[in-house]
């Protein structure tokens, strides 16, 4: 009889990480994959499933206007109980940090139902930055039955918290494994005579000020400077929207655009001289593709891009955005030294190590069969 896991997404990132594992898992002739997706970010989440060819079997449909982190948390929890009873899996596995992961594990304990927690122990040490992923990640990592560590770094810091060691796989970031399989297209109104400048600034906690000052930094930036071109996707958010079209309003180099597809965006990235981004996966796929990040953030859960010299954490301040982004523009030495094509998460082949991992969680594969990913994931060239 074959396995029955529940793959639960929420966002657009949630569901590009997961694919590459949802394909792998359809591939083997011992899981029955069901994917359930929240409706969270609707038509985000569903241009991210037709990247990767696949559709939710089971819409939760979670999300009402205006709606608060405690109006969502406890509408999952009304969803997702009796989604968990009549599927009835054997393993449920969700991704990342979201209030959607959190109440994923939180519901998986209260039924006694083995939960599998992909790019799981990433930490900032810091409950209030990021907010309230930080608190999501620290629940997911007491209830856990397996942790998929995408990094050796984030292996550690769940046997710090307690966890044992034979409840954790080192896989790499499936996040990857799907840029790798991506055909990335270009998007529209790129000026290819143009050093191009790739946004993203989605976050909670750069709503108002910060963000106000991050496009002030950006927007003297280009002013100054007559080669280059901004492209901003926005998104949809209103706390970010409007403030972003009031900014650079009266900016001809800058490009807002609605949020791209999965294909388009990886394009932009391979087109982009320079990207700066308060995202989690941009910190991961830049470096592979060879493109430095200034993340604009005050702490980062990713620290081993840092460590590479591939992204560097410069916050949100006026004065340190500006001064980062002119340094990288104008010193060449500089942008050498951070776009050298470095991937410290992974080498493509997660998805296959998590599917792996599960066959031993299940009793399917012997343990020794582990060694594969027990090892440290080397640092991988880009290709």
């Amino acid at each position: 009889m074959k396995k029955r896991i529940l793959c639960i997404t929420g966002t657009r990132p949630e569901v590009i990480k997961m694919a590459p594992v949802i394909h792998a898992l359809r591939a083997t002739d011992w899981a029955e994959t069901i994917l359930a997706g929240t409706g969270q970010h609707r038509e985000l989440a569903t241009s991210a499933f037709a990247a990767f060819g696949l559709a939710p079997d089971i819409d939760l449909a979670v999300m009402t206007d205006n709606q608060t982190l405690a109006g969502l948390t406890s509408r999952l929890f009304h969803v997702l109980e009796p989604v968990l009873r009549e599927t009835s899996p054997d393993v449920v596995i969700a991704q990342g940090d979201t209030t959607t992961v959190m109440a994923v594990a939180v519901c998986c304990f209260y039924l006694a139902v083995p939960f599998a927690h992909l790019e799981a122990g990433l930490r900032t040490g810091n409950l209030k930055d990021p907010f309230p992923e930080e608190y999501n990640r620290l629940t997911c990592g007491r209830l856990a039955a397996l942790h998929f560590a995408p990094t050796e770094v984030a292996r550690r810091a769940l046997i710090a918290e307690g966890v044992a060691p034979e409840k954790i796989a080192l896989t790499g970031n499936t996040v990857i494994d799907a840029l790798m399989a991506t055909e990335d297209r270009a998007p529209a109104g790129i000026d290819p005579a143009r050093r191009l400048i790739l946004m993203t600034a989605h976050r909670r906690e750069n709503f108002g000020a910060p963000l106000h000052a991050v496009f002030r930094a950006l927007r003297d930036v280009l002013l100054a400077r007559a080669d280059l071109q901004l492209l901003y996707p926005v998104h949809p958010n209103p706390n970010v929207a409007e403030m972003a079209r009031r900014a650079f309003a009266d900016v001809p180099q800058a490009v807002l655009t609605p949020p791209l597809g999965y294909e388009a965006f990886v394009g932009a990235m391979r087109r982009s001289h320079l990207i700066i981004s308060d995202s989690g996966g941009v910190q991961e796929e830049a470096p592979a593709l060879g493109k430095p990040v200034l993340v604009i953030r005050n702490e980062t859960e990713r620290p081993e891009a840092l460590a590479a010299g591939t992204a560097r954490l410069v916050g949100t301040g006026y004065e340190a955005v500006r001064g980062a982004a002119e340094e990288l523009l104008d010193d060449e030495n500089a942008y050498r030294a951070m776009a050298r094509g470095l991937s410290p998460y992974g080498d493509g082949r997660a998805a296959a190590r998590v599917t792996d991992a599960l066959e031993v969680f299940l009793g399917l594969k012997a343990r020794r069969q582990l060694s594969d990913f027990d090892a440290a994931i080397p640092l991988q060239a880009a290709g």
